[in-house]
């Protein structure tokens, strides 16, 4: 699959749409910015292409990662827990995103997070550039 994603969110439903396709996405902690002069809250990650998955090394494809920009608009301000931010080589699993009311958060492994303080969901995620293959798939139990 080769086409770009570009997505768009504005509602809860809208907003899940975009956690799916950014499940299991590293995260550089040096690639997250917050311009709070104007309300943004951005980061670059590796996404894992679980669009193009369903087949995968069964079929002899590998699987397929993409470099990708995320956005969200209306920031008031931002919290982080279960990570030291100065560490801006280390790198985040993102699990979801979900919001709430005033608020959207970045649910990462480890116990860490990020809660963004927002006047409602005005998010955007653009695939980058080209996607390379990976031979592995992030397993989640489904036990």
């Amino acid at each position: 699959m080769s086409n770009p994603l570009r997505l768009a969110a504005t509602d809860a439903e809208d907003l899940a749409i975009v956690s799916s396709c950014l499940q299991d996405a590293a995260v550089p902690i040096g690639e997250m910015s917050y311009l709070a002069g104007e309300g943004v809250f951005a980061f670059v990650c590796s996404r894992f292409a679980w669009e193009g998955a369903s087949d995968g090394l069964a079929a002899g494809v590998p699987y397929e990662r993409i470099n990708c920009a995320v956005s969200f608009h209306n920031v008031a301000g931002v919290k982080r827990r279960g990570f030291d931010p100065r560490r801006r080589d280390s790198v985040l699993a993102l699990l979801a995103i979900r919001a709430g009311d005033g608020y959207i958060d970045l649910i990462f492994s480890g116990s860490a997070d990020i809660r963004l303080e927002a006047s409602g969901i005005a998010c955007r995620m653009d695939d980058l550039d080209h996607r390379w293959p990976t031979r592995w798939r992030p397993n989640h139990d489904r036990g």
